[in-house]
């Protein structure tokens, strides 16, 4: 990953026990610049969340997401808008439907875990 591209937590959470919250803190361990997408919060580890994707103005490596395919589905057009490299489908996130329209407009799709990538250098 090139340094001044960043991460987007899609679905990022403020409970520890969250997979969401493990994969934000181990990239920011990682030496990943992370940026946490929710609505509901203004920071997490202290790190700044933004509430949506279309306040992301940063050129994004990748998105890993974590969110329910009900949710992620109502994304696609500024997850699109966004053209990260690519976007993770982390386990229980999977989403047919948005990953082939994302790789319709060019995005990189894998359906993996963001933590084991990252513990076994292949992030």
């Amino acid at each position: 990953m090139t340094e001044s591209l960043k991460t987007v937590v899609l679905g990022a959470s403020k409970k520890p026990e969250r997979y969401s919250h493990k994969a934000l803190v181990m990239l920011r361990d990682h030496g990943h610049d992370v940026i946490p997408v929710h609505p509901q919060f203004d920071e997490i580890e202290n790190i700044p969340v933004v509430a949506s994707l279309g306040e992301i103005q940063e050129e994004i490596d990748t998105v890993t997401v974590y969110l329910s395919p009900s949710i992620s589905s109502k994304l696609a057009a500024e997850l699109i808008d966004l053209r990260p490299r690519r976007v993770i489908f982390n386990p229980g996130a999977e989403n047919p439907e948005l990953q082939a329209q994302l790789e319709q407009a060019g995005i990189l799709v894998e359906e993996a875990c963001t933590l084991v990538l990252l513990t076994t250098d292949q992030y």
